[in-house]
């Protein structure tokens, strides 16, 4: 069951892309996404607890933080994974474009294609084609042009950096790429329906190093065209391609600040201790 607080907006509302300005020390950006006082409760636990912090439009937010703090529960709250888990509650609000994505006539749909999810595993149909795997999402709502899809599925494995790998076998399975390329499919199938936000739950974490470094500079592409944000259990990645972090500890958000600021000079002893690898 699900419990959500000022929920006044209507799903066609998503659609203004007007931003809310925010100001961290002197630098006003706009805010793509916000969560205000977020709880996720599984029965009578809490995932997550009163989650308040922006994310800001074309930058890259990593979610730090030690095994079972919370981090992966916030991510799916943003995109309403959690509509799918039974004997659970959602309190609070999160915020996109300005408009609260649970509220009551919000279509749980329409928010899963603009906050599209990339999983820890790369997660391709293997025994469908790359091709039909870019444009999986976009036959489920019914979309069949041909010379549209044509067009999406080169943009989008462009933007994913793999066309030049699998242009001229686009009708192989994807289940027969690396598993590097298996991610950066996973990412361009995301990518194909146009969505606002990228959220990555440790999308390298099952890769080698060479394919996580093509991860990695994909990452800092795509944040020019989307807004990313990015769940990671390594702090040196962390700190390579994100622009701000929040770091999470017990279900609760103990900081959040610039990557840089949290990284030189972290507001919080807890932080401190765990970027120093105290625990964790």
């Amino acid at each position: 069951m699900f419990r959500n607080v000022k929920r006044k907006n209507s799903d066609n509302e998503l659609t203004d892309m007007s931003f809310t300005k925010s100001k961290i020390g002197s630098i006003n950006m706009p805010i793509r996404l916000e969560s205000q006082n977020l709880s996720v409760i599984y029965g009578t636990t809490y995932g997550i607890k009163e989650i308040s912090f922006p994310i800001y439009d074309k930058k890259v937010t990593a979610l730090i933080g030690p095994s079972g703090c919370g981090k992966t529960t916030f991510l799916r709250a943003m995109n309403r994974m959690h509509d799918l888990t039974r004997n659970t509650c959602i309190e609070g609000s999160v915020y996109l474009n300005g408009k609260d994505i649970y509220a009551p006539k919000v279509d749980p749909v329409i928010i899963r294609r603009k906050l599209g999810m990339v999983f820890q595993k790369p997660t391709p149909f293997p025994t469908m084609s790359i091709y039909d795997n870019v444009i999986a999402g976009l036959k489920l709502v019914g979309i069949k042009k041909r010379a549209y899809l044509d067009e999406v599925v080169e943009r989008s494995l462009k933007q994913a950096a793999l066309w030049e790998e699998v242009k001229d076998r686009l009708k192989t399975p994807g289940g027969s790429l690396s598993g590097g390329q298996q991610q950066r499919l996973s990412i361009a199938r995301a990518l194909a329906v146009e969505p606002d936000v990228l959220l990555m739950d440790e999308p390298t974490s099952s890769l080698d190093p060479q394919s996580t470094n093509r991860i990695e500079e994909l990452i800092e592409t795509l944040k020019k065209q989307v807004t990313i944000v990015v769940v990671t259990h390594n702090m040196q990645q962390a700190a390579r391609i994100s622009d701000f972090t929040a770091f999470f500890y017990l279900g609760k958000l103990i900081e959040y600040n610039s990557t840089t600021k949290m990284f030189t000079v972290p507001e919080h002893k807890q932080t401190e201790d765990y970027l120093s690898g105290k625990f964790g």
